[in-house]
């Protein structure tokens, strides 16, 4: 039975998770196909990049690709807010942080107050068992790091 109401556990955490990731994203209105097309890239095409620092003190670098996230992440700076970053996990580095073997599904970073327990971890807690998430740990590879805080915008190297 413990193990049933586990399992049940683990799936209400990824559904609640995917929700909460749709919720930011449930304005954002398609472009369509032939807006897409861009010859150039703009500023306002690129990615931000901005440091997390967790409370052990470990700094990773995300990246975000959303126009309304970046801004959102630049308010949350700006205004010295205590949001939540809440995303999936992919399990291998990125150029622009290659001290660690994972980094944020850039499309899926959002922002909030509160997130449930079971997608919460340092970042070096993560590093440390990246092999175990998806599973139990990190359902869904949704990684929501209670302590950590946007600090700053970065230029990636």
């Amino acid at each position: 039975m413990r193990r049933i109401l586990s399992k049940l556990g683990t799936l209400a955490a990824v559904a609640l998770l995917a929700c909460t990731a749709t919720q930011s994203t449930a304005g954002a209105v398609a472009a369509p196909a032939a807006a897409t097309a861009v010859t150039a890239v703009t500023a306002a095409d690129r990615p931000a990049y901005f440091t997390l620092r967790d409370v052990q003190g470990s700094h990773f670098i995300i990246e975000i690709t959303n126009h309304a996230t970046i801004a959102e992440a630049r308010e949350i700076i700006r205004e010295g807010e205590r949001k939540i970053v809440i995303g999936r996990i992919v399990k291998r580095p990125a150029p622009y942080n290659p001290q660690w073997s994972f980094h944020f599904n850039p499309d899926t970073i959002a922002f909030a107050d509160m997130a449930i327990e079971v997608c919460d971890a340092t970042t070096s807690y993560v590093e440390d068992h990246l092999d175990e998430a998806g599973g139990p740990f990190l359902p869904g590879l949704y990684w929501c790091p209670w302590t950590g805080r946007l600090i700053n915008e970065v230029t990636p190297d």
